[in-house]
């Protein structure tokens, strides 16, 4: 009997019948990934994201110098970007990605030069209402042009890439913008982000117009009716709420004693996703993206958890670190698993779905955590978080 170590050599051959000849067809090279078309859109997503997160924590800190409500200037900004997000599928449908993609610069960018132009409340929410508008429609059009741009056996690796693109801008300008508020002045601020975003406006023309196969989109009612799409949303939506928590609490949760650790853990958060959200992408591509759902939300739930012992330095930056990592995961997984189940006419539902499972998430999750803070304190609100989060499992499982 021959085993395995003695078996012939494949060059061994003991006649025409044994012979094995070479393999004069090798494997098709993987398709490329960064194209012209994903480099101009990589411009307008960079621009998108620095107009957007320069003036973020800008606009509030405005609204409160300017005697007005810095929570209802969010507010206004986060609930025009939900209604922009539910409308901008039926316009890409209507008038293609190039159109709603513009308008959206326009409406993130133009407003911005006015901001400091007026000074009540009012002038205030309209500029930020106009603004999210535009930041739904650049999010949603953009993110289905995207998806259209990337082969599909790269998918994964493409959308990592495209959050490595997106999220260095958002990194290096929300913490610019107030500094520079504060040494320079709130309106060379506000032109600079108004700016950003109408700068890349000249690319979209370089962009395809619509998609490329045939097919309608089903809509946002048909999408949350299927549960191959709703299911990753909700288990997207419930790792969001531990990220609105996050940014909006972790300042004030810490002791003040340890207020500078409040830069570091917010600036690894981010970090620690965008790097995770490539290896997930990676890892997805060839072993499938379903299978990260489930320990993505398990390491968002822990990190939380961890992050309950807020006076503990070690522990808010591992918790934070940690959740970030899952975050990260849990962002490309989803994404990645939601356009791989829908044809290409229904990449606008699936962005919609995704960025309004991400905004409404991170808005419950700071309504919700700071009522539950006010009655048990920061540490218990973070753990209860983390176990209401478990609640994802079941959907997540679902996905493997």
């Amino acid at each position: 009997m021959t085993t395995p170590s003695s078996r012939p050599s494949d060059d061994m051959t003991e006649g025409p019948s044994d012979a094995h000849p070479p393999d004069t067809h090798p494997a098709p090279a993987r398709p490329p990934l960064v194209t012209r078309p994903l480099l101009l859109r990589f411009l307008t997503v960079i621009g998108a994201s620095a107009g957007f997160f320069l003036l973020l924590s800008v606009v509030p800190l405005y609204a409160q110098r300017s005697g007005g409500n810095a929570g209802l200037a969010t507010g206004a900004l986060m609930f025009a970007t939900v209604v922009g997000e539910l409308a901008t599928p039926r316009l890409v449908a209507r008038y293609g990605y190039r159109v709603a993609l513009a308008v959206g610069l326009v409406l993130l960018g133009a407003p911005a030069l006015v901001l400091t132009a007026g000074h009540g409340m009012v002038w205030i929410t309209v500029v930020c209402l106009l603004r999210g508008l535009g930041f739904a429609l650049t999010v949603v059009a953009g993110g289905a042009l995207t998806a259209s741009l990337i082969p599909p056996e790269r998918r994964g690796e493409g959308l990592a890439l495209v959050g490595i693109v997106s999220g260095v801008p958002s990194l290096v300008a929300l913490p610019s913008g107030v500094w520079l508020a504060r040494h320079v002045g709130f309106t060379p601020v506000c032109v600079a982000g108004g700016v950003a975003a109408l700068a890349v406006v000249v690319v979209v023309p370089g962009l395809p117009g619509r998609e490329r196969s045939a097919g309608r989109d089903a809509g946002l009612v048909a999408g949350l009716r299927t549960g191959a799409l709703a299911r990753p949303a909700l288990v997207f939506a419930t790792t969001a709420l531990g990220a609105g928590i996050i940014v909006t609490f972790l300042p004030v949760a810490v002791p003040a004693s340890l207020s500078g650790l409040v830069a570091v853990a917010l600036f690894a958060q981010p970090a620690m996703a965008t790097v995770a959200r490539w290896y997930a992408g990676r890892f997805g591509d060839r072993h499938g993206p379903g299978r990260l759902v489930l320990p993505g939300l398990l390491a968002s739930s822990a990190g939380l958890l961890v992050t309950a012992v807020t006076s503990s330095p070690v522990a808010v930056l591992a918790g934070v670190a940690l959740f970030g990592v899952g975050f990260g995961v849990t962002q490309n997984a989803t994404l990645t698993l939601m356009y791989a189940r829908v044809r290409e006419s229904g990449y606008g539902t699936v962005s919609a779905l995704w960025n309004i499972a991400y905004d409404g998430g991170m808005g419950l999750g700071a309504l919700g955590f700071g009522a539950a803070a006010a009655r048990t304190g920061y540490p218990a609100a973070f753990a209860l978080t983390a176990a209401v989060m478990l609640v994802a499992v079941a959907p997540a499982w679902r996905d493997r």
